[in-house]
């Protein structure tokens, strides 16, 4: 998440935590297991996009990671993307602490512009 906030210099993103009241609106089928589980994107017409399938959604948004976004798109990637994602998202708080992130998933930097996000999109 800090990566995508660094990543998002035109603002093409709306990051929520699972706490914020706008998040339960843009997304009332979601149940909160469901968000914990995996990053989760919102179209503008109301597509919902979780894990890799999410990611290769923001590569084509964020013009640092188009690169991977296009590569998500090779027939075959995204299903193993999907399952490296699932053992990642799986053993995130793991992970965290291995390679010194204090709070994993919890609370994001401030931009440049002073904003602070969290959570999923």
């Amino acid at each position: 998440m800090k990566m995508l906030t660094w990543l998002d210099w035109n603002k093409q993103l709306e990051l929520l935590p699972l706490n914020h009241p706008k998040a339960k609106e843009k997304a009332p089928s979601l149940t909160r297991e469901q968000l914990l589980e995996a990053i989760h994107c919102i179209t503008e017409d109301n597509r919902i996009f979780k894990g890799a399938r999410c990611l290769r959604f923001i590569g084509m948004k964020l013009p640092l990671m188009l690169p991977m976004g296009l590569f998500l798109y090779i027939p075959g990637v995204i299903w193993i993307a999907e399952k490296i994602y699932m053992v990642v998202s799986n053993n995130r708080h793991l992970l965290s602490r291995l390679f010194g992130c204090k709070d994993a998933c919890a609370i994001l930097p401030s931009n440049k512009k002073g904003r602070s996000d969290s959570g999923n999109i």
